[in-house]
């Protein structure tokens, strides 16, 4: 009886389509104040801090079996099954329309956020974007993101949108998998990036920051401090590692060109474990030869 008791007052985090991302969250939810589900369609074994239920999020009625319990946020952490128009749209835009007919159905008034990413935007000229920059992308996979924010934006549901841009960390060696295999892109297009451990402690700190009341912003753009022309990153990353012949002339050029402020995040109270893509990187090399 007392261990129900005690896990009626945790507060009950939802974690929809729970991945890498949505295991370092749960590790970042101290373990007295909340008890974290997470759905994927195979799930591993559960861990001491984050309880895995099996559940196709694409499907609407396995879904909404999963939304009878009452959870106070849900973090929908989506990766579509297939990089394609119809991938996103299974993934984002019909994920997020089942779970609004579940919470509903049950009348669940959840806290939402939904992890959206940078490619909503369609800047190429170098210029800084915000949460207030216009979003006209030209791939599918940004429209389909925008589709998904506005279902959860437009929804009667409290909810926040995050933007990430691109992910690197343990796992997501790829670009120094290209240094070290000459395949690097020589562009001098700006690149905008964020350790997974900083994307899950800055969806950890808005469920935090939701729990003590405070006030959050509809959209939060989640980028390091550090816009960096991509020949300026992959050439640090070849000096670490010692690679003299890194570029490729057939390497295909990083999508967008735009830098991506993260201030409204920091003035909300966010500090970056890794600021910078150097400081990120660092780490991940240093774990890859331990």
């Amino acid at each position: 009886m007392a261990m129900n008791s005690q896990s009626l007052s945790k507060e009950q985090v939802l974690i929809v389509g729970c991945g890498d991302i949505g295991l370092r969250l749960a590790q970042r939810l101290p373990q007295d104040s909340y008890e974290v589900t997470g759905l994927r369609r195979r799930p591993p074994e559960d861990t001491s801090f984050l309880r895995y239920q099996m559940c196709d999020v694409t499907d609407a009625s396995q879904l909404a079996k999963a939304l009878r319990k009452e959870y106070a946020a849900i973090v929908i952490s989506m990766t579509p099954c297939e990089r394609s128009d119809a991938g996103y749209q299974q993934a984002y835009v019909q994920t997020c329309q089942n779970l609004l007919d579940g919470l509903r159905a049950s009348q669940n008034s959840a806290f939402l956020i939904f992890v959206s990413s940078t490619a909503v935007y369609g800047q190429m000229n170098g210029e800084w974007v915000d949460e207030n920059s216009a979003t006209e992308p030209d791939s599918f996979s940004g429209k389909r993101l925008l589709e998904a924010e506005a279902i959860i934006r437009e929804s009667e549901f409290l909810s926040a949108v995050v933007r990430f841009s691109g992910i690197y960390g343990p796992g997501r060696n790829r670009l120094i998998e290209q240094v070290r295999q000459a395949k690097a892109s020589a562009s001098t297009h700006i690149t905008n990036r964020i350790h997974s451990d900083d994307c899950a402690a800055c969806l950890a700190h808005l469920i935090k920051l939701k729990r003590n009341g405070e006030q959050l912003e509809p959209i939060y753009l989640a980028s390091d401090s550090s816009p960096t022309p991509m020949l300026e990153v992959v050439t640090w990353l070849a000096t670490q590692m010692r690679v003299k012949d890194f570029l490729s002339p057939d390497a295909v050029n990083e999508r967008g060109n735009k830098r991506c402020s993260n201030r409204q995040l920091l003035d909300s109270g966010f500090v970056f474990r890794y600021p910078t893509f150097k400081e990120g990187y660092a780490q991940v090399l240093a774990d890859l030869n331990n």
